[in-house]
């Protein structure tokens, strides 16, 4: 059985605990074991989250997921950039894929409601990658 980190960042809730739920659905449907969640104040905070689950020895993957709503100035983009270029380099440091269900940037909250689904493409990319990448081994 394939078992799972999932990171959900917490800000922009209730839209995020949806996303939550989807991911922990999906898993489940696929018959896969979420192992260890853990909740971040914001999609910033997700990298460190996502390398401490990746260290572990008995998860394969981590899955992140959160939304990023945009605002009055360029803060979104910041955030996004900055945290999807930090998952990224933790996959790679951690040689644990970590795959990105966050939403955003330049969506209103309406538009991030309607993405709900993305944390359940998180979680089946996450399963993807633990089934199709080799093992270095």
């Amino acid at each position: 059985m394939t078992t799972l980190g999932l990171v959900v960042a917490e800000f922009n809730r209730p839209i995020t605990e949806q996303m939550e739920e989807v991911a922990l659905e999906t898993a489940s449907d696929a018959g896969a074991e979420v192992y260890e969640t853990v909740h971040v104040p914001g999609v910033y905070d997700a990298p460190l989250a996502a390398d401490r689950l990746a260290r572990l020895e008995d998860i394969d993957a981590v899955a992140v997921v959160g939304t990023v709503i945009t605002g009055d100035t360029d803060h979104d983009q910041v955030i996004t950039d900055a945290a999807a270029q930090r998952l990224a380099d933790v996959s790679l440091e951690r040689d644990t894929p970590v795959t990105l269900g966050v939403t955003g940037p330049g969506m209103s909250a309406a538009e991030a409601r309607e993405r709900i689904e993305n944390a359940s493409k998180a979680v089946n990319g996450a399963l993807d990658l633990v089934t199709e990448l080799p093992d270095p081994q």
